[in-house]
């Protein structure tokens, strides 16, 4: 780690994979403390891990942290490629990432710390395996994020809200995303079976319909729920707000109903049902809960998603 950065006191944090019999430790360090705090204060935890697609040699997955989706940054980046290997990264995005090797991808990130030189060995072996089990096998491999030499443990926040229709509609959203969070969701299990009960997908296909509800959730919650929440906290006029969301949200869920992501069609009908009773505290409630359940949809997605069914398909030179 250079100099200029200096560890904040002796935080450390240990990121695990079970399954695979691995374990790195990571320095946190000063250049986003605000991100640093929000991650130590919200561990331990356990997320399913994921890995990129189309970015490079590089882990992430969703962290159980409602602040991540709005908490100022003191550095960015302006190339992630340009990162040391092992590099750290809070995203607003709701991501824990880490970069391993090499990336392709010149996206701006905000660094929260650094993996030991020492375990760099374990974390590229990690990160081979998570890729083979994202892009081929679909093992199911879980990550515990805990403070370095304290016990790891789980727990999805439950964000309160006054208004008596909007506290419902948390717990429930809260009680789903619990029961999602490291199993996978019955309805999503079931498209990536074949199992659509509205038939959506022409002439009995099942891969068009799977890759519009990939596409069609991540932005849902990475760019209109983040966005929303972001908008909250930042002072946009509640009744702006409120308008932007009855943009943004209800048409996507709907057709993610339709495809059969019924409980989030069902979940942002009473969201739409109470939005306009809602002060600013509320409405960020429900949205932040909102999106936590969401981005958890689409990390499934990305895990259930037969990536090697375009195997044959490989870049050529230009």
């Amino acid at each position: 780690m250079s100099e200029k950065y200096e560890k904040l006191s002796d935080r450390q944090i240990e990121i695990s994979w079970p399954d695979l019999g691995i374990t790195v430790t990571a320095d946190l360090d000063d250049r986003n403390p605000a991100l640093a705090d929000a991650l130590w204060e919200s561990l331990p935890y356990q997320s399913l891990q994921g890995h990129a697609l189309i970015a490079g040699e590089h882990l992430y997955h969703v962290s159980p942290i409602p602040a991540l989706l709005h908490t100022p940054h003191d550095l960015r980046i302006p190339d992630r490629r340009e990162a040391p290997d092992g590099t750290v990264f809070c995203s607003g995005l709701q991501h824990l990432g880490i970069k391993y090797g090499t990336l392709t991808e010149p996206m701006p990130a905000t660094p929260v710390g650094q993996v030991r030189a020492a375990d760099m060995p374990a974390l590229l072996e990690a990160g081979a395996a998570i890729w083979e089990a994202v892009y081929s096998t679909k093992k199911q491999i879980v990550a515990e994020v805990r403070r370095a030499g304290e016990q790891g443990g789980h727990s999805i926040p439950e964000l309160p809200a006054a208004h008596a229709g909007a506290a419902r509609l948390i717990a429930d959203v809260h009680a789903e995303t619990e029961k999602i969070w490291l199993d996978p969701p019955v309805e999503l299990d079931g498209l990536h079976r074949g199992v659509i009960p509205s038939q959506a997908g022409n002439f009995g296909t099942v891969l068009p319909t799977l890759l519009f509800v990939n596409g069609e959730t991540r932005p849902l919650g990475y760019a209109a729920y983040g966005g929303i929440v972001r908008g909250a906290v930042q002072g946009m006029p509640l009744d702006s707000l409120k308008h932007m969301t009855r943009l943004l949200v209800g048409v996507p869920a709907e057709f993610l109903g339709y495809c059969g992501l019924e409980k989030l069609w069902a979940f942002t009908q009473r969201f739409l049902d109470v939005l306009d009773d809602l002060d600013r505290d509320d409405f960020y409630a429900v949205a932040s809960q909102m999106a936590l359940y969401i981005n958890c949809l689409g990390g499934w997605n990305l895990q259930l998603y037969p990536w090697e069914t375009g195997d044959h398909l490989r870049q050529q030179a230009a």
